[in-house]
This record gives C-alpha cells, structure tokens and sequence, in this order.
C-alpha cells in the first residue's frame, strides 16, 4: 500500500510540474518595476508613490486580514497614511488599466 501511495505522488507530482502556464510572461521593461514606494517602512505617516506615467492613481490598502483601511486617488506622489496604526499592509496602485501591489510597513 506504501508504494501505491509513493507511485500515486510521484505521477501526481510529475503530472503537475509539466504543466504549463499560458498567458504569464515576464517582462523586464514593465511599468511595475518602474513602481516606487518610498519611504518603506514609513515612519512619518506619509509614503512617495512613484511610476513612469505619473497619472492619477486609485489607492486601497488592505491590512493583514483583508479588510479596506484606506482608500484615496491622488494626483501627485504624496499619500496620507497618518490615519494606519503601526502594522503591514497591502498597498494596491491603480493607474490606467494596470494595479500593481506592494506590501507596505507603518511604524
């Protein structure tokens, strides 16, 4: 029975790392690693957010349970997060059709 179960993980195994991911592909030049959060831990209670585009951006931060804590679209580069309690938090930037996520920390 041992090597039944052993047989069934490895084809199992095996089956799954053939697969392959369609419609995910790197690319380097992307605006998301044109993103900058700064300063990151924010100690001020204010972050920079910056990209190459510097449109108008929708803001939501989510904290460690999912739940919205703030929301804000901001035109320039400077975010209010005076209002978060010291903690980690999910920071998601929508500009233009594309959002990008980074975790941010307040201290």
């Amino acid at each position: 029975m041992k090597i039944i179960y052993s047989l069934l993980f490895m084809v199992f195994s095996l089956a799954m790392s053939a697969q392959e991911i369609s419609g995910i592909t790197p690319d380097n030049n992307s605006d998301a690693n044109n993103f900058k959060l700064y300063p990151n831990p924010s100690y001020n209670g204010a972050v920079h957010i910056t990209t190459t585009n510097n449109m108008v951006k929708d803001i939501v931060v989510y904290d460690i349970f999912g739940a919205i804590v703030l929301k804000d679209r901001i035109t320039t580069t400077f975010l209010n997060i005076s209002k978060l309690s010291p903690g980690v938090y999910v920071l998601q930037v929508t500009e233009g059709q594309k959002v990008m996520t980074r975790k941010l920390v307040v201290k």
